[in-house]
């Protein structure tokens, strides 16, 4: 038998070891002054205002009550999950013992594959620690398994509970605490609790920048500025309307294909997701394989543009940026990729088009684009009449939706990663948030018009209208997207989860041209996001479509590496032929100004 582990988690440095009594006093000082002034600040800020009149508009209260009423009336399966969790408890504690004692024992419950929240040495080589971590996994799986279990919820209530439970849950993980955080409680010992003090002031500098509302820091801000050492393809905007700037991009060839490429990206976040760094940049690898590449780079609005609608971003989006392309090129057609909700746009373009008579779309590209919203992921949990008519309310008196309120709902997705993981490394461990351009860019939120973000909710998460032919109308025109014949290739991920691939993979069975579906590896942006170079992630092929996504996946190849070079292959019939490459402002367009253009700069808290 091995001798007894310690009562400190192990290589725990010295109690008290790089204490500075002085610079603690000075650090606490400086922080009960700035906690005084953001108190006041509040203070003036809510001077007069009426309290706020509680109210449930996520529907929580009813959908609990529904899960409790449900719950009673099988008291047998209560008792039944009561006796296995103490069952549980008990096999825990033996194990415990055994371990105090020095003995080996199997663990009780092990967190997921993948679960970075218990990734520290001590959460397993130290007995309490580790006791800490499986009682909460016990009662974690316990609470989840309870709720999920029961029957006759309401598909809306059972969505919330779900949801709202593991946010619950995750919320009380010890990884989340001071005392029950082994790397935080290392690091308490032997800075004497000056990381604790960071922290404070960390957790005060957030929320002084966001006005008295937490905006928790996930990113130097300083570390990375646009056209600088992001967003940096070298480019010029070429056309500008209310909605958007058109940025054409240089050369880097002596020639180039005849027909040129158009990026829709969604107008959620900037643009430059698409061009966040050289090494990683779809715009300059696309530039780069001879494509005269243009992108929409959409406006950050505000109140002045309340009234824009979903039909305006049609208008005044690809369409006007078609008509623009073909003074700048003398094509009259383009190649176009849309992103996410650009995807969206990018269906109902090509059955706006279609209705025309029009062919000025000769592919179509869709990086996890929703078309079907039939089965929409998790951001469902959000998405109901009462919860609609509220956020109505609330974007009617700004004439927009606040571009941080759409942060902190995608957050939630992810919360132990985009919210615990940061409170901890923040606040509890008192560092610095790392210089991340992908976070940089998550970080820069753009605002919603109110009738556009009301048009989209209602017509596609609600009513699912894009789908059905005709039931959508679009500047005077029926949407019918069976008749779009145009060849189509839809790019998804697999770990997706705001537009889950299995539903992204109806889209090429709404339309009519013929279509390829290929799945990358990791997420929502890494899963696009992934350049050749990096061999990252992998990807699914499967030249055959057939009607069930399981049934494609389980006959599907697996590849190593990016989806890009697949797409290049791809696209390459649909290019033309080579033409003298085409310069920004040569054309009938002038230059207006660099990339990344005055609209990516306008930030939503400006």
């Amino acid at each position: 038998m091995s001798t007894p582990t310690s009562s400190l988690p192990a290589a725990a440095p010295a109690p008290g070891a790089g204490f500075d009594p002085v610079q603690l006093a000075d650090s606490l000082a400086s922080a009960a002054e700035k906690s005084a002034k953001l108190m006041g600040d509040f203070a003036s800020r809510n001077a007069g205002k009426q309290a706020a009149v509680a109210s449930d508009e996520l529907g929580l209260g009813k959908a609990f009550m529904e899960l409790a009423a449900k719950m009673l009336t099988n008291p047998a399966r209560i008792a039944e999950g009561q006796m296995n969790l103490w069952r549980d408890y008990m096999n825990l504690w033996q194990s415990s013992m055994l371990r105090m004692l020095g003995a080996q024992a199997l663990p009780v419950a092990e967190p997921a594959t993948g679960d970075k929240r218990f990734k520290d040495a001590g959460w397993h080589e130290h007995f309490l620690f580790d006791y800490v971590k499986q009682s909460y996994l016990i009662t974690a799986r316990w609470l989840h398994d309870q709720v999920g279990s029961v029957e006759g919820l309401s598909d809306s209530a059972k969505k919330k509970v779900d949801f709202f439970t593991r946010q619950y849950i995750d919320a009380l993980a010890p990884s989340n605490f001071a005392l029950t955080n082994p790397e935080v409680f290392r690091e308490t010992i032997a800075s004497g609790g000056q990381n604790l003090v960071r922290g404070l002031h960390n957790l005060l500098d957030d929320i002084e920048r966001g006005n008295g509302q937490l905006r928790i820091s996930m990113t130097d801000t300083k570390a990375f500025e646009l056209g600088v050492n992001i967003a940096t393809t070298p480019g010029k905007v070429v056309f500008q309307n209310d909605l958007m700037q058109l940025i054409q991009y240089e050369p880097t060839t002596k020639k180039s294909w005849k027909r040129p490429l158009l990026i829709i990206p969604p107008w959620i976040n900037k643009y430059y997701i698409l061009d966040l760094r050289e090494k990683n940049s779809f715009i300059r690898w696309a530039v780069g394989e001879g494509m005269t590449v243009f992108v929409i780079s959409w406006v950050n609005p505000d109140e002045r543009l309340a009234d824009k609608d979903f039909e305006h971003y049609l208008t005044d989006g690809p369409l006007a940026a078609l008509d623009a392309i073909e003074e700048a090129t003398g094509e009259n057609d383009a190649n176009v990729v849309g992103y996410c909700l650009g995807g969206t746009l990018l269906a109902a373009t090509l059955g706006w088009l279609a209705a025309k008579k029009q062919r000025r779309i000769a592919s179509a590209t869709f990086m996890t684009a929703l078309i079907d919203f039939t089965a929409a992921g998790e951001l469902e949990v959000f998405i109901d009449e009462d919860q609609i008519a509220s956020l109505e309310k609330k974007m009617a008196k700004r004439g927009y939706l606040e571009g941080s309120e759409m942060a902190n709902t995608f957050n939630l997705l992810r919360a132990n990663d985009l919210i615990w993981s940061f409170v901890i490394n923040n606040y509890l461990l008192g560092r610095d948030p790392f210089p991340f351009d992908l976070l940089h860019w998550n970080c820069d939120s753009t605002r919603m018009p109110a009738r556009m973000h009301s048009f989209y909710l209602r017509n596609m998460y609600l009513n699912n209208r894009l789908r059905e032919p005709g039931a959508l109308t679009l500047a005077g025109v029926p949407i019918d997207l069976s008749k779009v014949n145009v060849p189509t290739y839809f790019v998804s991920a697999i770990e997706d989860h705001i537009a889950p691939w299995k539903t992204t993979f109806a889209g090429p069975g709404l339309m009519k041209g013929k279509s390829r579906f290929v799945l990358s590896g990791s997420g929502h942006i890494a899963g696009m996001i992934n350049p050749p170079a990096a061999n990252k992630y992998g990807y699914w092929t499967n030249d055959k479509l057939v009607d069930s996504a399981e049934e494609w996946f389980a006959a599907a190849r697996q590849h190593e590496g990016s989806w890009w070079p697949d797409w290049r292959r791809w696209i390459e019939p649909y290019l033309e032929r080579e033409v003298p490459a085409r310069v920004p402002g040569k054309g009938k367009l002038p230059v207006i100004e660099a990339a990344p253009g005055s609209y990516a700069r306008l930030r939503a808290d400006a």
